[in-house]
């Protein structure tokens, strides 16, 4: 190859390598996907809420069920929310009046996040933490 067939030929692979480049980091893992696929999070997971801000009680364990990519109630309570991928977490709980969002992360068998509500009429944050039984 000549030296102007070689030069004329770096946009080509320079441009190449870019969309290589940039299609890798498109797609999903292999871990990423088989998780998802394989239900990597699916269990019973309990949740202990500890309060930061506000006069809401600590200590509340509450257990949640995970199946595929939805957050649901493993007993006690209305709950919903969503777990992706990389194990970002996004659920909503109720038991009558008290009502709370939270969000966070799950990775192996524990998980972590923070909560903000109102519980009996109370403003209240906080975190949580969870094992996987």
């Amino acid at each position: 190859m000549t030296r102007s067939a070689t030069i004329s030929a770096l946009p080509r692979l320079r441009w190449m390598l870019a969309a290589a480049a940039m299609t890798a980091a498109a797609l999903p893992g292999t871990a990423d996907a088989k998780m998802v696929r394989s239900g990597g999070y699916d269990g019973t997971w309990n949740v202990v809420f500890a309060t930061t801000r506000g006069t809401c009680s600590s200590g509340y364990s509450v257990p949640f069920t995970v199946n595929g990519s939805r957050v649901t109630s493993a007993g006690g309570g209305r709950v919903s929310g969503t777990v992706n991928r990389s194990g970002g977490v996004a659920v909503q709980v109720s038991v009558g009046a008290s009502h709370a969002t939270g969000g966070g992360r799950l990775a192996g068998a524990s998980g972590a996040g923070s909560w903000r509500g109102v519980i009996q009429g109370d403003n209240c944050s906080g975190t949580w933490s969870a094992t996987r039984s």
